[in-house]
């Protein structure tokens, strides 16, 4: 059914959208599609007992056109460049495993109560009471070790010269 209707409203859909979007192709095509798209989610509009197929069509197609005006129209400060951003400079390879490295020695001086509810919480990613019950101490054990165990971690970090 989609493509009888293309092949016998198509071009002169095409038509009508390019002059609605004064003659961009682009948008015209674009349009072209929406309108079919929207003929294809709501077959019941194309019954000839409700009116033209056609003049659904190109009703449907003005709505889209004035719709998308409305959306560009309300956007302020829209600027249309050729030209790409640059890619936010993250982190590399290399700066991720000096950190990692850095991390893991700083964790091998801590105490191992201190090292085990640090490496269960944030890197195994277990909540308190999953520590708790792996490591058979209470959740109130686990809170405490975490928060002096986060305290000398920091402590450590600053004796090998990582600031913030």
């Amino acid at each position: 059914m989609l493509r009888a209707l293309h092949d016998e409203h198509a071009d002169a859909l095409f038509a009508h959208a390019l002059r609605l979007v004064g003659g961009d192709r682009q948008r015209a095509e674009d349009l072209v599609q929406e309108t079919l798209l929207r003929a294809w989610r709501h077959p019941e509009a194309l019954d000839p007992g409700r009116g033209s197929v056609r003049a659904w069509l190109f009703t449907t197609a003005r709505n889209l056109a004035i719709d998308a005006w409305r959306r560009r129209s309300s956007r302020v400060g829209e600027v249309v460049t050729d030209n790409l951003p640059e890619p936010p400079q993250g982190p590399d390879e290399a700066d991720r495993a000096v950190e990692a490295w850095t991390v893991a020695e700083a964790l091998g001086r801590l105490s191992p109560t201190h090292r085990e509810v640090l490496v269960e919480c944030f890197y195994l990613g277990r909540s308190v009471a999953e520590a708790a019950a792996r490591l058979g101490v209470p959740p109130g054990t686990v809170k405490s070790r975490t928060h002096y165990a986060l305290r000398s971690l920091r402590l450590v970090l600053a004796e090998m010269g990582v600031t913030r």
